[in-house]
C-alpha cells in the first residue's frame, strides 16, 4: 500500500526581498506611480507560495492569473543555499535546486527563514523519491 502525499511544508518569500524598491518608491512617492509600483510588487510577493510535500515541490504565483509549477523532487539533482548580505541581516536566505526537470531546471526558493532546515527536509524527501522509484543520478 502507497503512502498518501502530505504537505511538510508551505512558506513565501518574505517582503523584504523588496526592501530597496519599497524604499525607492517612498523616496518619489510625490510622483503617485511610484505607489501603485509599490502595491503591485507587495501584491506579487503576497500571492507566491511555496508547498514542500512528500513528493514535489509546487510553486503557485499570480495576483490576477494563478500559475502553479510543480517539480517531482525524485528530479532534484542538487541543493544549495545562497545568504546574500542583505537577506542575512534579516535572518533570510535563498533555497537554489538544480533540476533534471527539462522546463524548471533551475529553482529558488526566495527569501525564507530556517532555509537550512527546509534544504535539510528537501535533501531527505528527494532521497526518500529516489529510492521509492528506484532512480539514480549518473554524471
Amino acid at each position: 500500500m502507497s503512502e498518501a502525499e502530505q504537505t511538510v511544508w508551505e512558506g513565501r518569500p518574505s517582503q523584504v526581498t523588496n526592501l530597496g524598491l519599497y524604499l525607492l518608491c517612498f523616496i518619489t512617492f510625490p510622483l503617485v506611480i511610484p505607489i501603485f509600483i509599490a502595491l503591485w510588487k507587495w501584491l506579487e510577493v503576497r500571492f507566491f507560495t511555496y508547498e514542500l510535500t512528500t513528493e514535489r515541490l509546487r510553486q503557485t504565483h499570480g495576483v490576477l492569473s494563478k500559475r502553479t509549477d510543480e517539480l517531482e523532487l525524485y528530479r532534484v539533482k542538487d541543493i544549495a543555499l545562497e545568504q546574500p548580505f542583505f537577506l542575512r541581516m534579516f535572518g533570510l536566505a535563498n533555497v537554489l535546486l538544480e533540476t533534471s526537470d527539462k522546463t524548471t531546471p533551475r529553482v529558488t526558493i526566495h527569501g525564507i527563514r530556517d532555509a537550512q532546515e527546509l534544504a535539510n527536509t528537501i535533501r531527505q524527501h528527494v532521497e526518500v523519491q529516489r529510492h521509492k522509484k528506484g532512480v539514480r543520478e549518473i554524471d
